[in-house]
């Protein structure tokens, strides 16, 4: 029996879920694709049982990693920052700064814990706000994607 490789649009999909379950058992809530004040597009922004807002880089590829250079606009929007690659992944491309997961469908493992970097408490504040509010919209079943914060 012979396996096709994965497309890049699936491993994301894999990489996504298996960041979220991991999230899920380390405490934190996490919602796909916000969009953040700046127009960035996070893939994964989590909020932990402590509030502090950690936002997810997926990379699914070599080539995914190389173009695009958006991650460091996510900074001023979260206390903390990880990247989740599959297993396959060449670690050693990614910065050692960010945090790092590696992810599959099923779950995953926290390689490197990212450092905190604390937000200030009016961005804190609006930015909970718009989590909250956005995590709302969807449970409505209402298509949401942009934090009102």
């Amino acid at each position: 029996m012979t396996f096709e490789p994965l497309s890049r649009p699936e491993i994301t999909t894999n990489v996504t879920r298996g960041a979220a379950r991991l999230l899920s058992h380390l405490g934190y809530v996490a919602l796909s694709e916000v969009t953040l004040p700046n127009g960035r597009r996070a893939d994964l922004m989590a909020l932990s049982k402590k509030g502090e807002l950690l936002i997810v880089e997926v990379k699914s590829s070599v080539e995914d990693y190389r173009v695009d250079r958006k991650w460091p606009e996510y900074a001023p929007y979260c206390d903390r920052f990880t990247f989740a690659v599959a297993p396959e992944f060449p670690q050693d491309l990614l910065p050692e700064g960010p945090g790092l997961m590696v992810c599959d469908g099923f779950g995953g493992a926290v390689l490197r814990e990212s450092p905190i970097g604390p937000l200030a408490g009016a961005r804190r504040k609006a930015l909970l706000i718009g989590f909250a509010r956005l995590a709302a919209l969807r449970s409505a079943g209402i298509v949401a994607l942009e934090l009102d914060a």
